[in-house]
């Protein structure tokens, strides 16, 4: 279970649902329909984060550098850990500061039938003395799918293209088309960062759930290695839909960063990335440990939890 297979779909058609990602849990309902069931139940996923196909720069904790023409379109290669949340961010701070990012990375609403659905693309006009008239940018959907058997990956594409997520399917929307996969070794990534320093936090990707509705699922409170208690994070209430049936999910909110309080990063971030928790298999519980470099952090303590993003 070392090797993830990261997916970039591109939207051909607006997507009605969860604003701020598609679920795993829609994800591997896609997937139920092109694949064997029994190889289908053997599949993990991510939740697919929406990613703007605009021009940008790596961070500085990138493994590559320097400015790439439409950078959100396609997969970069991956050699260190870092290299994997390029595109997990809902900030996306790869984008160009030269550009009008804020506009860039929001999603144009259409309202479809009286239900409000999240643009496949967004038009922006330009200057008159631009030599377009107007600019358009295109959105993807990124994520990753594991296994709990060797064999699997990598899913083959013709499984992967045409998946349609979403609500209204049967009118087209929420169509995607496979732009491009690739395969990754986990346990083979650059870890450096995180073995230089003695100090992290943590980066919630995806909510984590300490109370589910779900049929036989486990109820956990906050993971003793967070540095908070539940009082001092901000929760949400999210749905998980299986063959019709609703059930409610208590989560702490993505977007939030916490203190670690573990002794073993690596593995710790390795564990983050195939996610921890009730549902992980369905997307939820992933998480980015960060090294906190002493040389430029503020001498004012950091609060217990931050939100980032303004999600």
């Amino acid at each position: 279970m070392s090797q993830i297979q990261q997916v970039h779909w591109e939207l051909e058609m607006d997507y009605i649902g969860h604003p701020y990602y598609v679920s795993g849990n829609a994800i591997l309902s896609a997937l139920a329909h092109e694949m064997p069931e029994d190889t289908c139940r053997h599949l993990n996923a991510s939740h697919g984060m929406f990613v703007p196909g605009q021009f940008g720069t790596f961070p500085d904790e990138h493994s590559q550098d320097g400015f790439r023409p439409y950078l959100g379109s396609g997969l970069p290669a991956v050699a260190s850990y870092d290299d994997l949340f390029l595109m997990r961010n809902p900030s996306q701070m790869w984008l160009l500061d030269s550009r009008p990012r804020e506009a860039l990375n929001t999603h144009d609403i259409r309202t479809q039938s009286g239900q409000s659905a999240i643009a496949h693309e967004t038009i922006m006009g330009r200057p008159d003395d631009a030599s377009k008239r107007h600019q358009t940018t295109k959105w993807y959907i990124h994520a990753y799918l594991s296994a709990d058997r060797d064999d699997l990956l990598p899913i083959d594409k013709s499984w992967l293209d045409g998946l349609q997520f979403g609500g209204k399917r049967n009118y087209g929307y929420g169509h995607t088309r496979l732009k491009e996969t690739q395969l990754i070794d986990i346990e083979a990534l650059d870890y450096s960062r995180l073995e230089n320093a003695t100090e992290y936090l943590l980066v919630l990707v995806t909510p984590f759930v300490v109370a589910s509705a779900y049929p036989d699922a486990t109820s956990r409170g906050i993971p003793w290695w967070w540095d908070v208690t539940r009082d001092t994070v901000r929760e949400r209430e999210e749905r998980l839909v299986k063959q019709g049936d609703v059930y409610r999910l208590q989560t702490v909110d993505h977007g939030q960063v916490v203190r670690y309080d573990g002794n073993r990063p690596v593995e710790t971030a390795q564990n983050g990335i195939l996610r921890v928790g009730s549902h992980s298999k369905y997307g939820f519980g992933e998480f980015r440990v960060i090294p906190i470099d002493r040389q430029t952090e503020t001498t004012q303590e950091p609060k217990k939890s931050v939100s980032l993003g303004g999600v």
